[in-house]
């Protein structure tokens, strides 16, 4: 990664933080189509605001109140527990969030996030949550496949990967910056 070409992405210099989640981003995705890579760090940067460390969603408990077994959302999201919504809130680079995703996160990489939601903040779990996640089509159905590995690559549509489409143009800019750094 030439770190010089992705600097003013992030107001002209990076930190050591954000050189280490850059780093455990590009070890996880050593394996993918180069594409693949850029498309996964400018969701990263997105989703975590620039930081490039997993983040934990934020609100007060009456917000996760959202997320309760008694709502719509909270139904769908497979929570079954009164202080499910606060427990399962989202997490990590791409932010998973309810009870069915960290189950099935859990499942697909051999690790209880269910018992224990909080590794899915560490940088390592993190990243291979959202790289199987995106490849797998864990989050919506979707794959980076249906839309990277197209001629061109659509990077605008591959938003609906994680979120639909909300900033997809960004992000898409975004990953030809990262993919330019690669």
């Amino acid at each position: 990664m030439d770190f010089d070409r992705i600097r003013p992405l992030f107001g002209g210099r990076l930190t050591q933080a954000q050189v280490t989640g850059l780093n455990c981003i590009l070890h996880a995705t050593a394996q993918l189509p180069v594409t693949y890579r850029a498309y996964l760090l400018a969701t990263a940067f997105h989703e975590t605001a620039r930081t490039m460390q997993p983040i934990t969603e934020r609100g007060t408990l009456d917000y996760f109140r959202r997320y309760e077994p008694e709502t719509a959302i909270g139904r769908r999201l497979g929570n079954v527990r009164a202080g499910d919504g606060y427990l399962f809130r989202g997490r990590g680079y791409v932010q998973i969030t309810g009870r069915t995703n960290y189950a099935t996160a859990g499942r697909k990489l051999g690790l209880d996030l269910v018992g224990n939601p909080d590794l899915a903040l560490r940088g390592d779990i993190a990243a291979q949550i959202m790289v199987r996640g995106s490849g797998e089509g864990w989050f919506t159905g979707r794959k980076l496949a249906d839309y990277l590995d197209r001629s061109p690559p659509d990077h605008v549509n591959a938003r609906r990967v994680i979120n639909g489409t909300d900033r997809a143009a960004l992000i898409a800019g975004h990953a030809r910056s990262f993919e330019a750094a690669l």
